[in-house]
């Protein structure tokens, strides 16, 4: 497996990239000879980034702050809990024992620890420990902020206590490059920043040697993070969080980073497209990657040294794209819940930082929760935004949004026809051209299934971003891209719009050429709104071919069949009916192998079986017609 992953990753790289890579292998040679311990690093005198943070700390509402009291005593009472996995809980005179910083929740197992030098530890082809991603998400110290602003609030001495003992363990344990918390520039640039926020709230009221092993981490990241960036096909959101923590730690140690400052302003014009949408093709990463251009963007505004307007109004811009995403969430391509700065568990992502930015930039948005935790950095925004209705078409990114009023309820659809993903490997998008997802009164009914796990998550993590567990069609079971990895892909199906038509009874069309090379046919998809529903046309252009069309129903549904005719309800609710060409309808959720029935994931690490209706026949360029009703409320 692990040379089948080399010979996979060269496909996807240029001349340029593998004489990159042999250079980054020739510095992790020399590192492992000479870059090990603090020593090397000592603390620099440390400045504040964002200036006012404690006032604005004290501006919280009643809702904010028991938030925010709710968050830092989960963590004083030994509990933390991420990406659907709750922690061991710990005792409060252990809170921050050693061996936290390298277990895995789900296995119980160690990674390893300062005996092993980072880069000599298999993180991408080694699962018996567990799913990388769990033992790394406690090393962010995301824990520190929300217990830094109770102390603030409610002059908590546990909460100044917890945070001393959590910065020195992880200093005494994680020793410069040892252990896994090293092994990945973007976990160590969320460290910094935990740490950097930690400091501007509540700095003055922690020990000298604690400010002094924050500094000797701040000053082990800023030379490690420019000797070993993501780039060439890497270089996604990883890297604008390695460029915001260089920018910001150069920040905190009084000299702008010129460099990391500009490199970071380039990445701005690639990763968010000028539509707002993310060049990742995923909601959410677009949403993290924003939120790291926004904490710096506040920060060079109180450096005295804004960004320019062409970046601001880029964030503006996807600040716009997610007011007009499904309210419920409905996303598509990877998501990891990653975030910058949290209370924990959170739902509504995109929109939280999208309000976060109107408030930066006093524009009018979306109102953020009564108890929003990133209001408090950012501001909330100058007065309610206009609703949205509508089509809208997001042209590069490639996603069309319909919001309006059918049968007495309110609707929300989303049509894909961007590209798989990003850069060469395009690691985060999902198989999914020409899918739709569709949500009524503000509850998601047709879904994309979700992420479910990165490394460990083997044959799952396939169907999870396979072509056949999304609401497009498929041809044999086979999806539009072919997989070569986890986080890779060797043929990328190009999708285009064709057609975009507004209007009372509007009507879009889009095709892709996933299939052309291997069964001669480019599938083609026609959504039109109609009088009685919206019509979904699907055609095969240049043959015919066995396929299957699927409608995946979201958690909490069912579904009924009364000959070709699918009625989908939540209990007793009938909520939408799916008239099919004929029988060939398949219901099915679970099973012990992917395919064989529906699954959603809803968060990462967890996955539920649910309802999945599949259409088996053939299509040709005669194509196929499957017309959604929406059901009104009074009809049973």
């Amino acid at each position: 497996m692990r040379i089948g992953w080399y010979i996979n990753r060269l496909r996807s790289m240029g001349p340029a990239e593998v004489l990159h890579r042999l250079d980054e292998q020739r510095r992790r040679s020399v590192s492992r000879r000479r870059d090990d311990g603090w020593e090397r690093y000592p603390s620099p005198p440390l400045h504040p980034v964002l200036h006012g943070l404690r006032d604005a700390m004290l501006d919280a509402t009643a809702a904010q702050r028991q938030a925010i009291a709710a968050a830092a005593q989960n963590t004083l009472c030994g509990e933390f809990s991420a990406l659907g996995q709750t922690w061991p809980r710990r005792e409060r005179d252990q809170l921050f024992a050693p061996e936290l910083w390298r277990l895995d929740p789900v296995t119980g197992k160690l990674w390893p620890g300062p005996e092993s030098q980072t880069f000599d530890i298999d993180f991408r082809h080694r699962d018996d420990r567990g799913d990388v991603k769990y033992v790394w998400e406690i090393n962010r110290l995301q824990q520190l902020p929300p217990l830094a602003a109770h102390l603030v609030l409610a002059g908590d001495d546990q909460a100044r206590a917890a945070i001393e003992a959590a910065i020195n363990s992880w200093h005494s344990a994680n020793p410069p490059f040892r252990g896994i918390g090293w092994a990945s520039g973007i976990e160590v640039a969320l460290r910094a920043i935990s740490l950097i926020v930690t400091l501007d709230l509540v700095g003055d009221r922690l020990g000298a040697a604690t400010r002094q092993r924050v500094g000797e981490i701040l000053a082990a990241s800023a030379y490690w993070l420019p000797r070993f960036p993501s780039r060439f096909s890497s270089a996604n959101n990883h890297l604008v969080a390695e460029l915001a923590g260089q920018y910001l730690i150069s920040l905190a140690f009084g000299a702008e980073f010129v460099a990391a400052r500009n490199a970071l302003l380039a990445e701005v014009y690639k990763q968010i497209l000028a539509d707002g949408t993310g060049a990742e093709q995923t909601p959410t990463y677009a949403a993290f990657t924003a939120e790291l251009i926004l904490l710096c963007t506040a920060a060079a505004r109180q450096a005295g040294k804004p960004f320019p307007p062409a970046a601001e109004a880029r964030l503006a811009a996807f600040a716009d794209f997610a007011g007009w995403l499904p309210r419920k969430a409905i996303g598509f391509g990877d998501d990891d819940e990653g975030r910058v700065l949290t209370l924990g568990d959170e739902r509504g992502y995109a929109r939280s930082v999208a309000a976060a930015i109107h408030g930066l930039l006093g524009m009018p948005g979306n109102v953020p929760k009564p108890d929003d935790f990133r209001s408090l950095f950012f501001g909330t925004p100058r007065g309610p935004a206009p609703a949205v209705d509508g089509l809208q078409t997001f042209t590069q990114g490639g996603l069309s949004v319909w919001r309006g009023e059918m049968d007495g309820r309110d609707v929300e659809l989303t049509f894909d026809h961007g590209p798989l993903g990003y850069l060469s490997i395009a690691a985060h998008g999902h198989a999914d051209a020409l899918s739709l997802t569709l949500c009524i009164d503000g509850e998601p009914v047709l879904v994309d299934p979700g992420t479910w796990l990165y490394g460990s998550g083997g044959g799952w993590r396939d169907w999870f971003r396979s072509t056949p567990a999304h609401n497009t069609l498929n041809i044999e079971g086979k999806s539009q891209s072919i997989m070569t990895g986890a986080f890779n892909w060797s043929h990328k199906a190009v999708a285009t719009l064709a057609q975009s038509e507004r209007g009372p009874y509007w009507m879009l069309r889009a095709r892709h050429d996933g299939y052309k090379s291997r069964f001669g046919v480019v599938h083609q998809r026609t959504v039109a709104q109609q009088a009685d529903g919206i019509l979904v046309t699907d055609q095969l252009l240049g043959g015919r071919r066995m396929a299957e069309i699927v409608f995946q129903l979201a958690a909490g549904l069912h579904a009924n069949r009364d000959g070709s005719t699918v009625t989908v309800l939540r209990g007793e609710e009938r909520l939408l009916a799916i008239r099919f060409p004929d029988e060939a309808v398949d219901i099915r959720a679970g099973g012990e192998a992917p395919g064989q029935g529906g699954w959603v994931s809803l968060r990462f690490g967890a996955r539920q079986p649910t309802e999945r209706l599949a259409w088996h026949g053939e299509v040709g360029e005669d194509g196929i017609q499957i017309h959604l009703a929406v059901i009104t409320p009074w009809q049973r």
